[in-house]
């Protein structure tokens, strides 16, 4: 490439105004290619828009960087660390500055990525097909043989489509000399495609004029061609394909692109428990039977796919998938096998397959690499040790590199001796200068060592590439080991065109008219309903301990007196009844208990314990839920997580539920007002409003029994259920055990009561989708006979003899606690356990 024009900059002045906040300017890392720096100290032409039409203060670029911390964690972005104890989440970190790309410069790198990967891909034809390239010598046969990534149950396969490899990425790093280098492949389930367009989204946002003045290339496109061709993969042409986002779950680090892309894309986000093979046909497992899957978009790697083919003892995956993936009738996305290629063991093979397989040159070259397999090179690595650095030639995803130079001489000997014992399990680089892009640190702008993750997707016979990507800067300067794992930033990566960008997005492509579809795409898989289910469950669990927690605290302060101490006795009475406290507990132990209820993050039951159930359920439906709906849960989660001191600080506490009631109100009401009336919301609400019968029947009980020595628990009883002004409009008396009892368990107008949850259920329940076995019928009978024995409680009856009040509620609350929990279970076995079932 030719030398950009120099722009001048005057020495007095800095390259950025950073210097009045900081009093440094910006210095480029000393031998290192410099994204934004010119070897002269001037900006490169590519980056004067953005820096030049933006104020660089340092209070400026802190308060970008403010902005983008809100959103990232409005919107929940996180990456998991399965190194990190429990494996926590950690939110996803995005770098102030963008890295910048000029649109010639992409224009050459787009090209050489439609090539590599076009010929990454005809390896894979060869090496599941008919193996010339091992059989020429184009590819020694101990690095396909040996690498536990190529597997026997894909030989012979003829992918649907034609194509092993539909999407691809591959991490890009420039060197000192400028040019652009493939530093790994990522094949079988490349990630990050979601980040980058979540990035997009942020920086967009934050810095719109900045954005719109550099003409950035839109990413709209791209996303719509890996729709079209998941569309085309379909073995079957009929009607819409049934296209599912397969992911290993909850817990796997990349989880939130999944559910985010699944969200964007209109597709179903499934686990392998979710799917089922029967006659060599993919299935989903929804509410409303078995639906046939076309085309699987697969982020759970090649080994844990199929248990019954590849690894046993992985519950990730689906049995039969392999067969009715080479029986031709479901597309993967990408084939089984196709991590057989990340090694970077084929780098120096490249160029020489590029020319046999493709009949061009290799336009995008490999980070000069070793392997060790061969005689040459490994007495190379082995003469002079402390140049290289070592990799596992087939290690999943990139283990760490050893840098050789920095052992000691008993570890190095020790190194050198694993190499010889079995050369080919290694490679060898020399150790690069990564090029390096402004980064912001919070007190001034730092170069960072870059490394640049493109994104390609099948169009034809072709491959389009995503104008940007996902770029990730080093944690610290000078260490030249990038990735997510370890703490690396990423950035969003705009190609700046001197001209607006076109758009590329297909609004004049004739869509089918459908006003009303009969039936959503995908359903609504079980496991998701089963979620659905248990979210609405401790949603209401959460609150009914939250509104006990406050009454019992608001009996700690105040005036005090005779009624108050009464209360506060019933209160740590239902506190223990509720299996919160020990039996019997005292006000001693209730002080020395409350802090651990409010923020016992291991206790059953606490208030962190209930939110990270609530979390988890939350997460695992996450493609179903809206942005509003998860800006709610992390609302919830940042309230819940104030910090509490040994010594119980009753305001504080009091503060802290009066926040989480209002939380909490606020998702019942997005719940009401904004999910659509479909089968996931209809077990949202079922689970809810089974959680709040049991709830009210709970306390209910144990007030009752504390009626038969003192009756001062009503009004805390009141208050808990929320119906205070009710009852005191109804009666204008001190509270009473049978007018409690008929406005909390049978007055049908109280949206408190237990008679109007049986009533919202009945509803529901109709609703549900029928099912062949008659176990419908079963479920709507148990709660009739329920409503038929809360029915029949005549508490007019018992105004005679007010003594045996208290027994008979205590009796009844009991049995229609244990019938909810058997309606619970049979709605289990109805929609989330699926037996075999018929095709829709």
């Amino acid at each position: 490439m030719s030398a950009p024009p120099p722009h001048e900059v005057p020495p007095s002045v800095p390259v950025t105004e950073e210097r009045a906040a900081t009093g440094e300017r910006y210095v480029p890392e000393p031998g290192a290619w410099d994204e934004m720096m010119a070897p002269d100290g001037t900006i490169r032409p590519h980056w004067q828009s953005l820096m030049g039409n933006m104020e660089n203060s340092g209070a400026c670029w802190e308060s970008r960087r403010a902005g983008i911390h809100r959103l990232l964690v409005d919107q929940g972005v996180t990456y998991n660390v399965y190194s990190a104890p429990g494996n926590a989440t950690r939110p996803w970190a995005l770098d102030a500055v963008p890295f910048l790309v000029s649109e010639a410069e992409w224009r050459q790198v787009a090209e050489g990525l439609g090539q590599r990967t076009r010929l990454l891909n005809a390896i894979l034809t060869d090496l599941y097909g008919p193996q010339l390239l091992l059989r020429e010598g184009w590819i020694p046969p101990v690095l396909v043989h040996a690498h536990p990534g190529y597997l026997r149950a894909a030989c012979g396969v003829i992918p649907p489509g034609g194509a092993f490899l539909v999407s691809g990425g591959t991490d890009l790093v420039r060197g000192t000399d400028g040019q652009w280098r493939v530093l790994a492949d990522r094949t079988q389930a490349p990630s990050g495609k979601g980040y980058a367009l979540e990035n997009r989204s942020i920086m967009a946002n934050v810095l719109g004029d900045a954005f719109d003045n550099c003409h950035v290339e839109r990413l709209a496109g791209f996303f719509e061609a890996e729709r079209d061709a998941l569309r085309l993969l379909a073995p079957t042409r009929r009607g819409s394909p049934g296209v599912v986002l397969m992911t290993p779950g909850p817990r796997n680090e990349t989880y939130f692109e999944h559910a985010y892309k699944a969200r964007i894309m209109g597709y179903p986000l499934v686990e392998g428990a979710d799917l089922t093979v029967r006659d060599r046909r993919l299935f989903l497992k929804t509410l409303e039977g078995l639906r046939r899957v076309d085309v699987v978009l697969r982020r759970v790697d090649d080994v844990f796919a199929d248990p019954l083919e590849l690894n046993a003892d992985t519950w990730l995956g689906v049995a039969g998938l392999c067969e009715a993936w080479r029986s031709g009738n479901v597309s993967l996305v990408n084939g089984i096998g196709a991590g057989v290629v990340e090694t970077p063991a084929l780098h120096p093979f490249m160029p020489g397959l590029c020319r046999h397989l493709l009949g061009e040159d290799l336009k995008l070259p490999c980070v000069p690499t070793w392997w060790c397999g061969q005689p040459r090179e490994l007495a190379l690595v082995l003469a002079e040790p402390r140049r290289w650095v070592l990799k596992p030639a087939f290690a999943y995803g990139g283990r760490e590199p050893v840098f050789l130079d920095e052992l000691s001489r008993a570890d190095l000997a020790q190194m050198l001796e694993r190499v010889r014992r079995k050369p080919h399990l290694w490679i060898a680089q020399e150790a690069l200068q990564l090029s390096t892009a402004p980064a912001w640190t919070g007190t001034r702008l730092e170069p960072r060592p870059l490394v640049w993750r493109a994104f390609t997707v099948s169009t034809g016979d072709q491959y389009t590439v995503m104008p940007g990507g996902l770029s990730r800067v080093g944690p610290v300067r000078g260490r030249f080991v990038v990735t997510m794992q370890r703490g690396g930033i990423s950035k969003d990566t705009w190609v700046v065109r001197s001209t607006p960008a076109p758009d590329t997005e297909t609004e004049n492509r004739p869509q089918p008219v459908v006003l009303r579809p009969l039936r959503t795409p995908g359903g609504v898989p079980s496991r998701a309903a089963d979620h659905l289910f248990w979210l609405g469950r401790y949603a209401e669990r959460l609150e009914c301990h939250v509104r006990l927690l406050r009454t019992t605290l608001q009996r700690l302060s105040g005036e005090g007196g005779r009624t108050q101490t009464r209360e506060r006795r019933a209160c740590t009475g239902l506190l223990s009844a509720m299996e919160l406290l020990p039996a019997a507990a005292d006000l001693r132990t209730l002080r020395q208990e409350l802090p651990a209820l409010l923020a016992g993050g291991r206790r059953n039951g606490s208030i962190p314990d209930l939110i990270s159930r609530l979390r988890y359920n939350a997460s695992a439906a996450r493609d179903r839920l809206s942005d509003d709906s998860w800006r709610l849960f992390n609302r919830l989660e940042h309230d819940a997580s104030a910090p509490q001191s040994a010594a119980l600080n009753v305001s504080a506490a009091l503060s802290l539920l009066d926040t989480l009631v209002l939380d909490l109100a606020a998702f019942s009401g997005m719940q009401q007002e904004n999910m659509t009336r479909g089968h996931g919301w209809r077990f949202l609400e079922t689970g809810r409003r089974m959680e709040r019968a049991v709830g009210i029947l709970g306390i209910m009980k144990a007030s009752a029994a504390q009626c038969l020595t003192d009756d001062a628990v009503l009004s805390p009883l009141l208050e808990i259920a929320d119906s205070s002004m009710t009852y005191r409009r109804l009666h204008y008396s001190r509270p009473a055990l049978l007018p409690a009892a008929d406005l909390l368990l049978l007055n049908e107008d109280n949206p408190r009561s237990v008679a109007f949850q049986f009533h919202r259920l009945g509803i529901e329940i109709n609703h549900l989708p029928a099912g062949t076995s008659g176990k419908e019928d079963r479920e709507r009978a148990s709660l009739d006979s329920l409503r038929s024995h809360l029915g029949g409680l005549n508490l007019q009856s018992l105004t005679a003899s007010p003594a045996a009040a208290p027994a008979v509620i205590e009796t009844v609350c009991t049995h229609l606690i244990a019938g909810v929990e058997e309606l619970s279970s049979e709605i289990t076995s109805h929609y989330f356990s699926h037996a075999r079932g018929e095709e829709r």
